[in-house]
């Protein structure tokens, strides 16, 4: 079985691109703390590559940016390449089935943000339609 489920933060802005056909893609990079065990420990982050498909690509360019938190269950992929000087090179990624937005960047102006008087602040969700259905409760999150 190859399946990976991580949460972490964007290191910068999701680059989207298309394939010629059409098909949308975007690379992230996500920065993931490892536990730490004891105080004398240092604090030690792991850089992992991942590369999101279709209408999922789209809106992850479009909705989140650099140091927005992100979860992503996947797969582990690893591929090889030859560089410009004829060496072979090894790439392990994860290739996303799944994303899920855990904080939302503003892609767009200040000029759209949205409140909702339930949260009690002024919240920006960029261009996300709110509904009025839409309520978060502070026990339901379980971090």
């Amino acid at each position: 079985m190859n399946k990976v489920i991580l949460i972490g933060r964007l290191t910068k802005d999701p680059e989207l691109r298309f394939t010629p056909n059409g098909t949308a893609v975007s690379t992230v990079t996500l920065a993931i703390d490892r536990k730490v065990t004891s105080k004398e420990q240092p604090k030690t982050t792991d850089f992992i590559q991942v590369v999101i498909w279709g209408k999922q690509a789209e809106a992850t360019a479009n909705y989140i940016n650099k140091g927005c938190k992100f979860a992503v269950s996947g797969r582990i992929q690893t591929r090889t390449y030859a560089d410009k000087d004829n060496n072979k090179r090894y790439i392990t990624e994860v290739v996303a089935d799944e994303v899920s937005f855990i904080d939302w960047g503003n892609k767009s102006s200040n000029s759209n943000t949205q409140n909702n008087s339930d949260f009690g602040n002024s919240i920006d969700y960029g261009d996300i339609p709110m509904s009025d259905e839409m309520t978060l409760i502070d026990e339901d999150v379980p971090f």
